[in-house]
């Protein structure tokens, strides 16, 4: 048991409990990007993003939301693109992010999609997802589904995020929101709210200690192995 002979033993970190605690806390406000999927001019999926954004404004987050017209299909320009710029500002910027999505023929839309896929592993040596909680929701027309949540939830983790458990679903959304766009009460209502209130804990639990909770053996001895070949 002792011979490890593909292990690099000077490269393996055992859980330091002391390492979860962090040095000097954040205090600046939770920074929350929501994507949405739907360019419609009554998008359903853009009205139950903007309610969120209400909600976490009123708990102390600080929220921005990306347009995605105008955003052009990936890889079609280069990543200079103003709005492809601004849709990985915008991620490295945050902290948390919300992802939203209508479920069309079975599954989310070419629109969120497009800007997931925007959205790459690792910009240089920054990585735009990586460690950060997402929070998924859908809207259907017809009765309640779970299908874009779940594609969305797959998404997350590809992108090395950390999705919470909880999650909406909205059935039959054009039931659900007055003349205004905005939500009416109902238990969608109130499961948006669970929603939002758990991405926040997350996000406050986990964001200084982010960067040690993804740190990564394989990485450690890829930078190694590069370092040495340097030499």
């Amino acid at each position: 048991m002792d011979e490890m002979p593909a292990l690099r033993r000077d490269l393996l970190l055992p859980p330091d409990a002391a390492r979860l605690e962090p040095t000097a806390r954040a205090t600046h406000r939770p920074r929350v990007l929501l994507l949405y999927g739907s360019l419609r001019e009554r998008s359903y999926s853009r009205l139950l993003s903007e309610e969120a954004a209400r909600l976490l404004t009123m708990m102390g987050a600080e929220v921005r939301m990306f347009d995605p017209r105008d955003l052009p299909l990936t890889n079609s320009v280069p990543p200079d693109h103003p709005k492809v710029r601004e849709l990985r500002e915008l991620s490295l910027w945050s902290e948390a992010q919300v992802w939203c999505s209508p479920e069309l023929h079975g599954a989310i839309t070419g629109v969120i999609k497009n800007q997931i896929d925007w959205i790459p592993l690792e910009i240089g040596a920054v990585r735009p997802t990586q460690g950060r909680v997402l929070a998924v929701m859908q809207v259907s027309g017809g009765s309640q589904s779970f299908n874009a949540v779940n594609t969305l939830r797959l998404l997350g983790r590809w992108m090395r995020m950390v999705v919470i458990p909880n999650q909406s679903s909205v059935a039959k959304a054009y039931e659900q929101f007055d003349a205004a766009g905005r939500m009416l009460p109902s238990p969608y209502y109130d499961r948006v709210v669970d929603v939002m209130e758990e991405l926040l804990r997350f996000t406050w639990l986990l964001r200084d200690r982010a960067d040690y909770l993804v740190d990564r053996y394989s990485e450690r001895k890829a930078t190694a192995e590069v370092q040495l070949d340097r030499l």
